[in-house]
Parts: C-alpha cells; structure tokens; sequence
C-alpha cells in the first residue's frame, strides 16, 4: 500500500484550507527589498591590480554578484594594443582574461572596460572599471587628458576615440594601428593613464577600418603638434569629416523603392502643392537625371489669368529642374508642364500635360528679426547658424552686431556660431594630409530662439568665445 507522509507545515496548511470551505483565496507574494541601484563591486583580482613583475597568461576578476559582458567591442580598450585580442569572457560572478599575444618588457598594460559590465539582476552599469599590470618592477605613472569637440557643430560624439601613435609621421594613422587608445566620456573629455614617458602624435578618431584614417568620411582630428606624456596642458582636438558621409534615403523623390519596369514610359517627378516660400525658388525633383528640356512648354499662371515670367534652370544634380520667379505674397499659382516638356536619362518623356497647383504664402505668415549681438569679436568673422533638426537652415554673417531679417520663416531655431576664418559664409573641414590644416570652428549659443509670425521678433543674444585650441 502506498503512503503518503505529509510534513507538519503542509498538513497545517491543509487543515486552515479545509475549515475555511469554498472560496477565493487570496495569494500575496512576498514583498521584496528595496531595488539594488548598486552596480557589481569587485571583491578579488586574481593576479591583484596594479601586479609588477607580470608573467602569466590568465586574469580572474570576482564580483560580488553575477555579472554580464554588453557591447565589449565598442566598450573596451586595451593598452598598449595587442595584435592577437585577447580573449574576454563572463561566467556567474566571474570575468576571465585570457593573454593570447605575447607581452612586452618593463610594459605597463591597461583594461579600461568602460561601460560594459553590468549585473545581471538589474543591469546596473560599473562605469570605467579598469586593471592594470606591469610586466617590470614598477607600474608607469603619467598621464594625458584633454577633450574632443565637433567642428562643425560643437558637440561630441562619444563614439569617438583618441589614439596615441609612437610613430610621429603622418602616414602611420593609415598605415598602423594605435600604440594606446581611450575613448571620450558624454562632455568630450578623455584621460589616459598609466603612460611611459614620451612624446606622442595624438589623433582623434572615429571606430572604423580598423582603428585608422583610411576614409575621408570618418571623423578625424588632429593636434598641431606632438604632444609629451605628463604634461599638464589639457590637449583640444576639433574633429571633422573632410567630405560628408553618405545617406541613403531609401526610396526616390518620386516616392519609388523599386525600379521603374521598361514598359512603363512614364515620365517620374515630383511637383510639390505645399506653399511657396517667398524668397525661395520652386523645384521639381526628377527620379532620374535629367538629358533635356524645353522651358517653352512650361507655363505659370497667376490667380487664373495673368502669366508670370520664369526662368528654368537644371542644378547640379541633373535631378532637379529650379523654377525661379518673383512671387506675389497670397497668390495662386497653376503651373503647366506640358508634353514633353523634359526628357530623362531613360528616355522617357512627359507623356501629357500635367497641371500643379500651389499657393504662395502670405507676408503674415512670417515674423521679422531684429537680433542684436554683444561679445562681437573683431577679427573672427562670426557667421550666425540658424539649425532645426541638425540640418543649417538659414545662415548670416554678423560682424556688424546686428542682423535684420525680412519674411523669416516661423519656428523653433538651435543657434550656433561659425567663426570663418576664410570669409567665405560656410563651414570648411581640416585637411590633414593637404598642409595639415585645422577645420573651422563652430560654438552653440546656449539659448533656443522662438520666430513668431506676423510679429516683430526683437532679440539680444550674447555670442560665445570661439574655442581655444
């Protein structure tokens, strides 16, 4: 006969559920502790940190909670680099290091793992968690900090890294690999620790080909000069990308994501119908470039009856037919585009008249500005950047100390201040492999400006120091 043995405990519960009868009952979990905001602790390294005298080959880093690796790639440095990285792994409470290239003499080594421990339980981050050893008598000891800035915008990007080369020629960053690398903290600030002393080039860079400057589209900067290990001067790099990085849109200006079938003859662009800036010309936006047209076969009519002279005029893209006329505040506009009125690089023609209608917008729809500038300084060609969206939307020179500004668009503005240096209205990127010349310059004012419509916008604005390199 088969028993069943229940424990006291068990029983006892039994029995209370029996005496209540029928019914809900109600289970309440436990209550927990208050949440751990604490991030891993370490509580044993195995060799201990800052270890002289360096020989093996294994690391053993205990936490006093299990922990995990995130993005270890784009977290961790190592310096002074390995050829053969080093393997990195996390189990339970334990990261282990794993040395598979051979180590140099009388060498201090450094493991900065950035952002890339956390605790499992919570994913509470251990911010700049770093071990070091040495494989002489002593550990070295000097270090190097300093900051990088955006160029062209003033900001920082935090995937940037800095590097320091032995080698001082220029070439090295295309043709090596960094000696040490850091990267910089959310205000652009970077320190290296624990350095030989020496003279370095130190280059700023963004994390591609492999560490080096091989793409005039990366982020690039560069110092001056050399630069000695231990010095007290905080080193500015002013990083810039010499031709701007690609975009991809996706899809046409037509709104096409596919490719247009051969039997289809139809000529593709885009007519826009929203309002018409005053002081800006009407553009028509081509899939495909444009071979030909005939400006006699395009017509624009003013409010039904009176016909508005033009001129037509194709942009550098071959993309983009530019419609430029003087347009009147309020009106209506039809716009004809007749038969074959443009022809495009697939031959494909206009196959009949099309007709587009638009309106141009009223002067009440826009503010006026009147902006007065103090902190004006002679010499630095300041060019006021007016951005929405990151994108420069309006730009003006403002040495004068005032800039007055007729049918300006309403909306919210980022204001940032260009200091030309060549006077030429915009902003010019470094070339380093061309005489070694520094971008220009750009500082954010630290206020948002707010163009109301139909309103006199009357604004003091106190502009920035341009930046100290």
């Amino acid at each position: 006969m088969k028993k069943i043995v229940l424990s006291a405990g068990l029983a006892g519960l039994l029995g209370v559920a029996l005496l209540s009868g029928p019914g809900c009952a109600n289970i309440v979990p436990p209550q927990g502790g208050p949440r751990d905001s604490l991030p891993p602790r370490l509580v044993k390294a195995s060799p201990p940190d800052s270890t002289v005298n360096f020989q093996g080959r294994n690391i053993e880093l205990t936490f006093n909670e299990y922990i995990d690796l995130q993005e270890t790639r784009a977290n961790l440095t190592v310096s002074p680099m390995y050829d053969i990285q080093p393997e990195i792994s996390a189990k339970l409470r334990t990261l282990t290091i794993k040395i598979k290239d051979s180590l140099e003499a009388n060498t201090t080594y450094t493991f900065n793992f950035g952002n890339a421990i956390r605790d499992i339980t919570e994913n509470n981050v251990l911010r700049g968690f770093s071990y070091t050893f040495s494989t002489g008598p002593a550990l070295d000891s000097l270090r190097l900090a300093g900051n990088v800035t955006l160029a062209e915008t003033g900001t920082v990007d935090t995937t940037v890294l800095v590097e320091l080369y032995r080698n001082l020629d220029d070439s090295a960053v295309q043709k090596q690999g960094p000696r040490y690398i850091t990267h910089v903290d959310a205000q652009g600030n970077f320190e290296f620790r624990n350095l030989p002393a020496g003279t370095f080039a130190v280059y700023a860079l963004e994390d591609k080909n492999n560490r080096r400057y091989l793409a005039k589209t990366q982020l690039f900067g560069f110092t001056d000069s050399t630069v000695t290990s231990g010095s007290k001067n905080a080193v500015r790099l002013f990083a810039y990308r010499e031709a701007a990085a690609a975009t991809t849109t996706g899809a046409s200006p037509a709104g096409r994501s596919t490719p247009q079938p051969a039997t289809d003859r139809r000529l593709k662009y885009v007519a826009t119908t929203a309002p018409q800036e005053l002081r800006s010309d009407y553009r028509i936006v081509f899939e495909n470039k444009v071979k030909a047209f005939d400006s006699s076969k395009v017509r624009l009519i003013r409010d039904s009856s009176t016909t508005v002279p033009f001129a037509l005029s194709l942009d550098s893209t071959s993309k983009v037919l530019v419609l430029r006329s003087s347009w009147e505040p309020g009106s209506n506009y039809t716009l004809f585009l007749d038969k074959d009125f443009a022809t495009d690089s697939t031959g494909r023609s206009q196959l009949r008249t099309d007709t587009v209608r638009f309106a141009a917008r009223r002067t009440a729809d826009y503010g006026r500005l009147l902006l007065r500038f103090r902190n004006v300084q002679a010499g630095t060609n300041p060019v006021l950047q007016f951005v929405q969206s990151g994108a420069v939307v309006f730009s003006a020179p403002i040495s004068s100390g005032t800039l007055t500004r007729e049918l300006f668009l309403p909306g919210d503005y980022e204001l940032r201040v260009l200091f030309d240096r060549n006077g030429n209205g915009q902003w010019d990127p470094g070339k380093f492999f061309e005489g070694r010349r520094q971008p220009e310059l750009v500082r954010p004012i630290d206020r948002k400006l707010t163009v109301k419509p139909d309103m006199e916008n009357e604004i003091e604005i106190a502009l920035p120091d341009p930046p100290v390199k």
